[in-house]
């Protein structure tokens, strides 16, 4: 996750960015917020529009209200003047929401027309900024507004009405654009949420691939210690016997290219592999395909019903690093089908000869009833999947037509 790479804008959007407000449009493209400049979209002009048509539709209404009360002409007109520009003014309410809300209270003061502006400032106020802010803003819109209705009573409703619905009407406003900020920090949320939850599992493939690398290291270790170590025994009697029989030189020298042949397939494998960690030097010997029944006669004690389906004829003389990789992917699926569906019949099907590949695949149906889930499920298939790789193979897992699991791999068998 390079910082220089933009983010995306979530894919429940993606192709209908106009659907989403201006702010939310720069917390959710990086690339947007650097450069500082948010244009409008779509929606934001029909809201911008409406909200405008509005404050102009209280001013007016404020009008007809002016025309009751007995003022100068010259005051009157100076009072729609202002309400005219505070209108004017909502157009700026997304480059300043404090600025504009903090400027509406003393022109609230003075004039009656700016009524509808004053509300708009406020609203844009509370889906912008934090409730410290709305709260003295809004404080200062019920100070003000007392004492506008002190010196201009309303011609029609008494004074402790008109600046309770007055206050009633700051309370609506300032909750509707708390709620509106509400639902968009949740979306933020969950952005965050989302992008923390796709960190969390790329860091687990990584340490999953890591862990399978050290493995194949450490069985690796072992491996290639006993092919060297014969090859050495071999190459060091025939240093020290020159003058033994003709049948014995050539005999060690076969086990000497046998060997040799045998450590270079084997540390084909390990190419690219990293080890991590001190040598495991107390590991054993890792089993082989021809472990294989042994696996599967555990597992049905274990009280599993594992069906084994092996059409390899001489399992032993399937190669060592082959034969282990299959045995791993039959153990793992052994013990996916274990977690996952318990109580199925699972089948286990190896075939294969030389020059075609080592077939190796594990079913199980679909379980019934609702399993828990298991943390962390997945890894495993992940690690088999990196040793298929390096052994030349590739394996392959999901689920089956009917609703269980499958996993099948092929591996290389010259």
């Amino acid at each position: 996750m390079s910082g220089d790479k933009p983010e995306p804008v979530p894919q429940a959007f993606a192709g209908r960015r106009w659907l989403l407000p201006s702010a939310l449009i720069k917390e959710f493209d990086s690339e947007v917020a650097r450069s500082g400049r948010v244009r409008r979209t779509a929606r934001d002009w029909v809201v911008d529009f409406s909200c405008f048509l509005l404050a102009v539709f209280i001013g007016l209404l404020a009008a007809d209200t002016i025309r009751k009360e007995d003022l100068p002409a010259g005051y009157a007109a100076f009072d729609q003047l202002v309400g005219a520009l505070s209108c004017a003014a909502v157009w700026l309410r997304r480059r300043w929401p404090f600025g504009l809300a903090v400027a509406m209270v003393p022109v609230t003061l003075v004039s009656a027309a700016a009524g509808g502006a004053s509300l708009i400032a406020l609203f844009t106020l509370a889906v912008h900024r934090p409730f410290r802010y709305v709260a003295w803003v809004a404080g200062a819109y019920a100070a003000v507004t007392g004492v506008f209705y002190w010196f201009r009573p309303d011609p029609d409703l008494s004074y402790g009405w008109i600046v309770a619905l007055a206050s009633l009407l700051t309370v609506a406003v300032v909750g509707w654009g708390m709620l509106a900020r509400s639902k968009r920090q949740l979306l933020l949320s969950l952005r965050d949420r989302a992008r923390r939850a796709e960190t969390e599992a790329q860091l687990r493939a990584e340490q999953a691939q890591r862990l399978a690398r050290e493995a194949i290291a450490r069985e690796m270790h072992d491996v290639l210690a006993h092919r060297l170590t014969l090859l050495s025994v071999h190459a060091g009697a025939l240093e020290f016997r020159p003058d033994a029989p003709r049948e014995e030189i050539v005999r060690a020298a076969g086990v000497i290219r046998e060997s040799a042949h045998e450590a270079l397939q084997d540390l084909r494998e390990i190419i690219g592999v990293l080890r991590a960690g001190d040598p495991d030097d107390t590991g054993r010997p890792q089993p082989t395909l021809a472990a294989l029944e042994t696996l599967v006669t555990e597992s049905r004690e274990a009280g599993m019903k594992v069906a084994l389906d092996q059409h390899v004829t001489d399992p032993a003389a399937v190669p060592a690093s082959v034969g282990r990789t299959a045995y791993r992917i039959a153990q793992e699926g052994l013990t996916n089908a274990r977690k996952h569906a318990p109580g199925t019949e699972v089948t286990v099907t190896v075939t294969g000869a030389p020059g075609e590949g080592l077939s190796v695949a594990v079913r199980n149906p679909a379980p019934e009833g609702e399993v828990p889930h298991v943390p962390g499920s997945g890894q495993g298939l992940i690690g088999l999947t990196e040793r298929a790789t390096l052994t030349g193979g590739r394996l392959e897992h999901g689920p089956g037509a009917d609703g269980g699991f499958e996993v099948r791999a092929w591996l290389p068998w010259g």
